[in-house]
C-alpha cells in the first residue's frame, strides 16, 4: 500500500481557481482501480493551502490516478498559482490494522 500526502500553498488570488480545479480530481480519482482513499481538504491553518491525502493498493494505482487529465489539469495550473514549492511524502505501508484493533 502507498499513502501520499501532498500540500500545496497558493497565492491568495489563485486559491478558488486552484480549489475549483481540485473538485474536479475527486470524483474520478475515487473511481480508479486500485485507489483505496483519496482526499482533497483546506488546511485549517492557512485557507490558501491545499492537503491531499491518497491511498493506493500498489504503485501502477497510483500512476493511474496520476494519469487522469483532471490531474494534468491541476498539474499544469500550479506553476503559476502557488506561492511555495508543493510538499509531498510518500509512505510505502507493508501493514495496517484498523484503529483500536
Amino acid at each position: 500500500m502507498i499513502v501520499v500526502r501532498f500540500k500545496v500553498q497558493c497565492q491568495p488570488q489563485k486559491t478558488e481557481q486552484v480549489m475549483a480545479a481540485f473538485q474536479e480530481v475527486n470524483a474520478p480519482s475515487r473511481a480508479v482501480d486500485g485507489v483505496i482513499s483519496f482526499d482533497i481538504a483546506r488546511d485549517l491553518a492557512n485557507s490558501d493551502s491545499f492537503i491531499a491525502t491518497e491511498v493506493f493498493e500498489d504503485q501502477a494505482a497510483r500512476e493511474r490516478q496520476e494519469s487522469l487529465p483532471e490531474v494534468g489539469k491541476v498539474l499544469a495550473l500550479l506553476p503559476e498559482s502557488i506561492a511555495a514549492p508543493p510538499e509531498a511524502t510518500v509512505f510505502h505501508v507493508s501493514h495496517s490494522e484498523p484503529a483500536g484493533a
